[in-house]
């Protein structure tokens, strides 16, 4: 029964967002409602168990997911992301060109969620298409898959961001080894993978694309924007902070030194929100004061972003409802007893979960948070479990074959003109190769750690 619930309940929910078109946030609460009832919680704590669903998710993410959506906007609109960009195609060269392009993408995909970063980067990327007399698509797969990485895999994004904070995994560790898995997803599924697309479908690099959609995209003239320098360090600096406090703390445990005052300002900086509130007052300085552009055009910018991510906030409290919901609903108890002497690992396991609910639902960190309320129970049948590479694991089954149901695929197929079968040849096939890719690095990883 508590299985036939959640599966009752994906399809409703599959139902309401893809035929009724119902608001994703709305669906959710309904839908977490209709499932609480049929598990058998009681109704008067029904709304209890929703709000703190939705108010445990978004009290640890949302200062993380507001001031990561704040930095970005300020390096985009100084000007700062499209330096970093053409610098890096312009130092490469056109012979490497995919390279550049692969590190372009990834670091400003660090900065912007996975949306804004396409946006952003898919003019530059057709203005050197046309420059260079190559398909969009050669350059497109490469900056795909290093955006949909470091979406997937790396804070402060809030699909990794969220699921370390349900499986209570340390954000820093999960960033480290998500960048080292993140190498070899990207190699395969964005340069190697190209070479095979191209085979495979070549109509698709034949295309010359549609980005009027976008509309008239702001044009940056580059000694007009920051250095190439302080926009690198501005946009990586959360990321840097972050990653010397995990280091530091590896090292300490390592090493057998006791605690003391240095460690515990090394630990403080290095706390996510701490660092996120730092790497603010940084960009704001860097990409605004500095360059004597006005404070209230600065704070205009944090608004805008603000603004911008309210729905995307709400979306992921109703994906911690739903979460709350199979966790007080026994739901993962139920599976934990099915799985009990189990010799499946719980990597693989949280990758599979979180595979078919993608699939299903179509949004990644819904799918993701759900994946986290059906096998938080579970992880307590086994011993020692690295509670950072079941995040990743997580988050890297929820990248898998993006389709008609994921907002993703449509923005792919529309800005690059292609049609449903090549979309499904090129966007689909490269989030599946990222994610089982990644499955295998994570795997082996566990192997040595």
């Amino acid at each position: 029964m508590p299985l036939l619930m959640v599966a009752l309940g994906v399809v409703l929910l599959i139902i309401l967002i893809s035929k009724f078109k119902l608001n994703t946030f709305i669906a959710l609460l309904l839908v977490s409602f209709a499932v609480a009832l049929g598990l058998g919680i009681p109704a008067g704590k029904i709304v209890t168990t929703i709000e703190s669903g939705i108010g445990g998710t978004l009290g640890h993410i949302a200062v993380i997911f507001g001031l990561g959506a704040m930095i970005g906007k300020l390096v985009a609109d100084s000007g700062g992301a499209h330096c970093i960009a053409m610098t890096l195609i312009n130092k490469f060269g056109e012979k490497r060109i995919q390279l550049a392009v692969v590190i372009a993408s990834f670091v400003v995909g660090i900065a912007m969620f996975f949306e804004v970063g396409l946006v952003l980067l898919i003019p530059i990327i057709f203005s050197i298409a046309k420059e260079l007399k190559v398909s969009p698509m050669y350059l497109g797969i490469p900056m795909l898959s290093a955006l949909l990485v470091t979406h997937g895999f790396l804070p402060p994004h809030p699909g990794p961001t969220v699921i370390a904070s349900a499986y209570k995994a340390d954000i820093g560790t999960v960033l480290l080894y998500g960048i080292l898995v993140s190498i070899p997803c990207i190699i395969v599924s964005g340069l190697l993978f190209t070479k095979v697309a191209k085979k495979i479908i070549p109509s698709a690099f034949e295309k010359a694309g549609n980005i009027e959609s976008l509309g008239e995209q702001k044009t940056f003239k580059m000694e007009e924007t920051p250095s190439f320098g302080i926009s690198l360090i501005t946009a990586m600096f959360p990321v840097i902070l972050m990653m010397v406090a995990t280091i530091v703390s590896m090292a300490q445990k390592t090493a057998g030194i006791k605690g003391n005052g240095f460690f515990t300002f090394i630990d403080f900086i290095g706390n996510p929100d701490t660092a996120m509130l730092i790497s603010l007052m940084v960009a704001v300085y860097t990409m605004g004061i500095g360059r004597k552009i006005p404070i209230k055009q600065v704070g205009a910018s944090c608004s805008s972003a603000a603004a911008s991510i309210g729905m995307m906030l709400l979306i992921i409290g109703g994906g911690g409802a739903f979460k709350q919901v199979l966790i007080d609903g026994g739901v993962g108890k139920y599976i934990a007893t099915l799985f009990n002497g189990s010799s499946i690992s719980p990597i693989l396991l949280a990758w599979i979960v979180a595979a078919i609910l993608r699939i299903s639902l179509g949004s990644a960190t819904v799918a993701a948070l759900s994946t986290s309320g059906l096998v938080i129970p579970i992880l307590a049948n086994y011993g020692h479990v690295n509670l950072a590479l079941v995040t990743l694991a997580t988050g890297c089954g929820s990248a898998v074959a993006s389709h008609v149901n994921d907002a993703g695929f449509w923005m792919v197929k529309e800005y690059f003109g292609l049609s449903l079968k090549e979309t499904f040849s090129t966007w689909t096939l490269l989030s599946t190769i990222l994610s089982i890719t990644g499955l295998i690095c994570i795997l082996v990883l566990n192997m040595f750690i």
